[in-house]
């Protein structure tokens, strides 16, 4: 196989390229960074933006899969840089498939592109996006990613099949995201349990996240794949309760557990507050990650407060999904890494 991986050299996308280079695959990767680790496992690199669609033809000249892991992830309040990255550039994947014959696009979706707000205990693929629900609350990365997702199942045909992954809460080693952000915020003392503290959540270690995306490629080989045009959700195959296991993250690096709450009103009202404020914020106004985000939104709150756990039966029927690392080796994998770190403070390196 020779394959893309769009925001190859991303947390989830660097996993991915990993996993292709160690099976013997050629692997090209589309990012906006340099990137001279994945340069010297021998991979194709190429600097651009999935919002520029001729950095992604070029891409895709001659490849046989895509998989498009490239988003802006996050809880900005503004539309327009979801909608370039996560819309537009889904669409300019699709059309450069299209012009250059690639024959399997292997897309990353999110769970919360069902989500509306409400517990989610079990739910399977035949949950419905809820568009007027993430408009009104501001959910613009969920509206963004189910947008895409859409148009990637609906160009699913017979020159192009294609499928799409929705793992939940990816974590582990290199995470730049999740976990340095629980981190930094209960360091600071800025992290607050939202709700009653009893709801359960999905997660997934990220090689078991990477490994659902290669066994949804190995799916598409087939003409009449019962993968094609089908998203599934991926976990670690039994939920947690969300506000335990981030406690088991703090302790990983010598942090006292979260004592500190809101209800979900209280958190509900902060987030509309802070909606509005950052909304006030000139047009431009950004930090290193390249956009503002307010420190809760209705949606976060929403989130951190429900039950959202999903069944998987469906990948593990159509793709032989099934996770390799247990929840419990993943977070020694992770304590390894984070102890690892020449200077503890700073988790966002490789």
């Amino acid at each position: 196989m020779h394959a893309l991986v769009t925001g190859g050299g991303g947390f989830l996308g660097r996993y991915i390229v990993e996993q292709l280079v160690a099976q013997g695959d050629r692997v090209r990767s589309l990012g906006r960074g340099a990137y001279p680790e994945l340069e010297a496992m021998g991979v194709e690199v190429h600097r651009g933006d999935v919002g520029d669609r001729t950095a992604v033809l070029k891409a895709c000249k001659g490849v046989d899969c895509v998989f498009h892991a490239a988003a802006l992830a996050g809880i900005g309040v503004d539309w327009h840089p979801f909608e370039r990255v996560n819309v537009r550039g889904t669409e300019h994947v699709l059309q450069a498939c299209r012009e250059h014959g690639v024959e399997r696009l292997v897309y990353t979706s999110s769970p919360s592109v069902v989500f509306a707000g409400k517990d989610q205990c079990g739910v399977d693929e035949s949950a419905p996006y809820d568009f007027p629900w993430m408009k009104a609350h501001n959910a613009h990365y969920s509206m963004s990613k189910a947008l895409a997702e859409r148009a990637v199942l609906a160009a699913n045909g017979g020159e192009l099949r294609t499928c799409a992954i929705r793992p939940h809460l990816i974590w582990g080693p290199r995470d730049n995201h999740l976990i340095p952000r629980l981190i930094d915020r209960a360091r600071s003392g800025r992290l607050r349990r939202v709700g009653d503290g009893g709801n359960h959540v999905d997660i997934t270690y990220v090689a078991n996240a990477a490994d659902a995306h290669l066994q949804a490629a190995d799916a598409l080989t087939s003409a009449d794949s019962p993968a094609a045009g089908k998203a599934y959700f991926i976990s670690q195959g039994r939920s947690v309760n969300c506000w335990h296991w981030i406690d088991e993250v703090l302790r990983l690096v010598n942090l006292p557990p979260v004592r500190k709450s809101l209800s979900l009103r209280a958190a509900t009202r902060a987030g509309a507050v802070c909606e509005w404020l950052f909304r006030l914020l000139p047009k431009g106004a950004t930090t290193g990650r390249g956009f503002m985000e307010p420190p809760m939104t209705r949606f976060l709150a929403a989130q951190l407060a429900t039950s959202h756990w999903f069944d998987i039966s469906a990948a593990r029927r159509d793709l032989g999904y099934e996770p390799a690392v247990s929840t419990s080796e993943g977070m020694k994998r992770l304590g390894a890494w984070l102890r690892s770190r020449v200077n503890p403070r700073s988790l966002t390196g490789g």
